[in-house]
């Protein structure tokens, strides 16, 4: 058994397939890393691709996909809980971990044991924000992040009005509240960064989105809403649920809603990127590969890279 191996990229970078054929290789049982594929039910826009999971008629163990109802909300300190009883559980089972996405929070919150308490809603503090509008919300943020020492949040805590406020919430509630450490395992890892040259990336993506659009992506995040999930409740969730709900409900035009939701996703593995090269320069070390080779290179350079 290997110590927790940590496969980590952007996304169409192609790691959820370079984790699922490693774990075939190395018996190992796959975490996800993934904020929004803990939501059942949204499969197509999450890009779950559970299909992934089998490799040569081998059904790959995973966990952390699945666990949350949609429209629910879920966080980092939830995800370092679920982590630890899936970890262990997979230790349990005699087998290696291999922790997989491209949510760099998350991973980050695993590797480096942030100590997270959570956060209550605060009325009295969201009453005071609820007239400010978003540029506004944004300096608050800004500012408290600034005197907290914080680099918590994604850019995404600035989508919506909704996300801004609880990020000023959360940081607010730091502040304000001395942070009793509390115990989370040291996890030794090897990380491995998939790597995919800009251009190639960006023609993934375009191709991937069309491809989703054309297997009912639109159709699922419709059937969601006559579940009765709020719409303002999917547009939390950022990228396809944001654009496509906002479609539906007559927001956008299919022409604009496409357009727009294929550069908010060219930025967003922008951002990816841009936080995995900060974890680099907070000291953690990523052994980058080069995503178009061939998947058996791929793995025995990953097996190389573990051995070592």
């Amino acid at each position: 058994m290997y110590k927790m191996i940590t496969i980590l990229g952007p996304t169409a970078s192609g790691k959820t397939d370079l984790a699922a054929h490693l774990a075939a290789d190395i018996d190992a049982e796959i975490i996800s890393a993934d904020s929004r594929q803990v939501y059942r039910g949204m499969d197509i826009g999450t890009g779950k691709d559970l299909e992934d999971y089998s490799v040569d008629g081998k059904q790959i163990s995973y966990h952390l996909i699945d666990i949350m109802e949609p429209g629910t909300k879920y966080n980092v300190f939830e995800y370092q809980h679920d982590f630890l009883e899936a970890y262990r559980q997979v230790q349990a089972h005699g087998k290696t971990t291999i922790l997989c996405g491209g949510t760099g929070l998350y991973i980050e919150a695993v590797l480096k044991g942030y100590r997270l308490l959570p956060v209550p809603e605060n009325p009295e503090l969201r009453q005071r924000l609820e007239m400010k509008s978003l540029p506004e919300l944004t300096d608050i943020l800004v500012e408290l992040k600034h005197k907290n020492g914080s680099n918590m949040h994604n850019t995404t805590d600035v989508d919506t009005v909704k996300r801004a406020v609880r990020a000023i919430e959360i940081e607010t509630y730091y502040r304000q509240t001395p942070v009793e450490e509390r115990q989370f395992p040291h996890i030794d890892t090897t990380i491995i960064g998939v790597d995919i040259e800009r251009e190639e990336r960006r023609k993934k993506i375009t191709a991937r989105l069309h491809q989703r659009l054309d297997n009912g992506m639109i159709d699922e995040v419709k059937g969601l809403i006559d579940r009765g999930i709020a719409p303002e409740n999917l547009i939390y969730y950022g990228l396809e649920y944001k654009y496509i709900t906002e479609y539906i409900i007559g927001q956008r035009s299919y022409y604009d809603m496409v357009r727009a939701l294929e550069i908010a996703i060219h930025q967003f593995a922008k951002r990816q990127m841009t936080w995995f090269r900060g974890m680099e320069r907070r000291g953690f070390t990523i052994h980058w590969i080069d995503a178009q080779q061939p998947m058996s290179d791929k793995i025995n350079q990953v097996k190389h890279l573990i051995k070592g």
